[in-house]
């Protein structure tokens, strides 16, 4: 599946999380680790909520770019 993910810039590091799954986050020093780590995130996440029988949710959200001038 192929899902969304938002990252954010933090004063010293980056966070990223994915809005289908609520509650799984990551944190990174680089944009390269954080995609790393909001991969694995996903993944574990993922995993767990098969395991526990919670239906797996399906990709809904969209990403799109709006130009402003400034």
């Amino acid at each position: 599946m192929r899902y969304s993910i938002i990252i954010e810039k933090a004063d010293n590091n980056y966070c990223a999380y994915c809005p289908d799954l609520p509650g799984c986050v990551a944190t990174g020093k680089t944009p390269d680790d954080v995609m790393e780590r909001i991969r694995v995130a996903m993944e574990y996440h993922l995993e767990g909520l098969a395991e526990d029988g919670l239906p797996i949710p399906e990709p809904s959200t969209t990403v799109e770019y709006v130009e402003v001038g400034a």
